[in-house]
């Protein structure tokens, strides 16, 4: 069990999913003490697998959820959150409440008196533990109470919390998309290419590499390089020229070329 400060409030947390979200959270809150006192999810197997992991009980049916705890937190899909949110609160109303999406509006646990949101922003997997030390953490409450219990939890991992609006947040999970999900779908696009000419995409990795620890110490406006913002036009017409086989490749290539040369002007 991890240290804590004389100041860090236990609490009882019942959790509501068992993802990839939900497993590393639940054990970061079970490694400094607070007691994870049930977790739910769909599948009985996956809420026994958290469950195990941070000495919880587990279910796959909401009516056998704990009526009280001092926090009960939904880390489900975002399709999935509205209906099981009203599930949950229901006959629990004066409990308080947090979900962890990142794009959805605090509202969505209305239903309660209580409620909030509790949102680490970072890409998680069931085999990596994250740090949580080192995750950005944003939180909002509908009431001085939840907003206080929602802080506590974050200090009590040691996050980096910063209060937010769900209206901000929004643009946040935007953000988020751009610099994660659409970074890495650049890296299957780049693999992609390598595969139809036989070359391992590892040779790839310190290139990925060092252009991430580049944005560490410079604006990703300066950190730019390559044909485009070189206004390499011949470059940028032979690599088009390759592409003309994988016609939507080519499209994604010159787009991206394009907007590069146009956030160069904007410098």
């Amino acid at each position: 069990m991890g240290e804590r400060t004389p100041q860090q409030v236990l609490m009882q947390i019942v959790l509501i999913g068992a993802g990839r979200l939900a497993t590393n959270l639940a054990v970061a809150l079970h490694q400094v003490g607070h007691d994870i006192v049930a977790v739910y999810s769909r599948t009985m197997q996956s809420a026994q697998e958290l469950a195990q992991r941070v000495g919880a009980c587990p279910t796959d049916r909401i009516d056998k959820l704990p009526v009280r705890a001092d926090a009960f937190i939904l880390s489900v899909s975002d399709n999935a959150l509205e209906d099981i949110a009203r599930q949950v609160v229901k006959g629990r109303e004066e409990q308080i409440f947090f979900h962890t999406a990142g794009s959805m509006s605090i509202d969505v646990l209305a239903h309660a008196r209580h409620y909030g949101v509790f949102y680490p922003m970072q890409s998680f997997s069931k085999e990596r533990l994250v740090d949580f030390s080192v995750i950005p953490l944003f939180v909002e409450g509908s009431d001085d109470q939840t907003l206080q219990t929602a802080l506590a939890l974050a200090d009590s991992i040691k996050a980096k919390v910063y209060p937010l609006s769900s209206a901000d947040r929004q643009y946040l999970h935007v953000a988020a998309v751009f610099a994660c999900n659409f970074a890495n779908h650049c890296y299957a696009l780049s693999a992609e290419v390598l595969q139809r000419h036989g070359i391992d995409f590892r040779v790839m990795l310190p290139l990925i590499d060092e252009t991430a620890r580049k944005v560490h110490q410079l604006t990703p406006v300066e950190a730019q390089t390559g044909p485009a913002v070189r206004n390499d036009m011949n470059v940028v017409t032979h690599h088009l020229d390759l592409l003309s086989s994988t016609p939507w490749l080519a499209t994604i290539y010159e787009e991206f070329s394009k907007d590069i040369q146009r956030t160069a002007l904007t410098k």
